[in-house]
């Protein structure tokens, strides 16, 4: 009775097994929440996701990692022209989700990039002349949501993004668009520069946002256009702003001196919109 009482009470002090359905179930949860927000972590995770055909936007290695398997990974994200950024462990850290993840994580891209002569057809398609946002160097996802957004219902014909030191198509960006990653092209260059050299050869012109700048309202902006707005901090860098042809600025009244980023990309883009309906009439 004795034992019998004792195996018992002991029984009952036992942790229960876990249910391997479950736990399947919760790894197949985490699995659809990291590929929704577009982060794979893990050295197998990330060779299983690039093998699969995802799309990198920007791939993370801790500091000295430098073995076959690490060495195959940053290979293929390289092949895709996507950013390899060498960061502490620390930062990897902060931005895990799971806590596993073996000094490799990877960004994803959730839309597939445009190309640029697919702006150029939607603009031929609607009858209008070109119309684009060229932005040097955002860094944060909710901007670049925001700048879409506004992109697509002034009625611009793309985007223009640089490959390096600069915010992808994230599962952030696409929610801060509220879809309108659907409709408006969104075109990845390694030069941002350059690029405006090769669209002025087609024929388009290009004002840059700067609080230095002619006010808007005095600046011709009609006529394929290129809007250049720059870093949240730095603005548009210098090579950069000595491409375009215009420096326009916002008019200001307030105390402090500098709208956020998104915010004076619509309010430029609606002056663009205002005198090329204008000019229609």
């Amino acid at each position: 009775m004795i034992m019998d009482k004792f195996g018992t009470e002991m029984t009952e002090l036992l942790p229960e097994e876990p249910d391997t359905e479950e736990l399947v179930q919760e790894a197949q949860e985490s699995d659809k929440k990291h590929t929704r927000s577009g982060m794979i972590e893990g050295r197998n995770a990330v060779q299983e996701a690039l093998r699969a055909g995802k799309t990198a936007d920007r791939l993370y290695i801790q500091d000295g990692l430098r073995d076959p398997a690490i060495g195959q990974i940053v290979s293929k994200v390289k092949k895709q022209g996507a950013t390899v950024s060498y960061v502490k462990k620390q930062q990897l850290d902060q931005m895990s989700e799971t806590g596993r993840h073996q000094g490799v994580i990877l960004l994803c891209s959730a839309y597939e990039y445009a190309s640029m002569e697919e702006i150029f057809k939607l603009a031929e398609e609607k009858g209008e002349t070109p119309f684009v946002f060229l932005l040097d160097e955002i860094e944060d996802p909710h901007n670049l949501g925001a700048i879409i957004r506004t992109a697509n219902l002034c009625g611009a014909h793309g985007v223009i993004i640089p490959k390096h030191r600069a915010v992808g198509l994230t599962a952030t960006v696409v929610k801060a668009s509220a879809g309108a990653v659907n409709y408006t092209p969104v075109v990845k260059v390694t030069n941002i520069a350059k690029t405006i050299d090769d669209l002025k050869k087609r024929g388009m012109w290009f004002a840059c946002a700067d609080m230095g700048g002619e006010v808007m309202y005095n600046c011709n902006l009609t006529g394929p256009i290129g809007l250049v707005i720059g870093n949240e901090g730095s603005g548009v860098s210098r090579l950069v702003r000595e491409k375009c042809d215009y420096i326009v600025s916002v008019p200001m009244k307030g105390d402090i001196d500098s709208l956020n980023a998104s915010v004076a990309a619509g309010v430029l883009a609606y002056e663009i919109v205002r005198q090329r309906m204008l000019k229609k009439d």
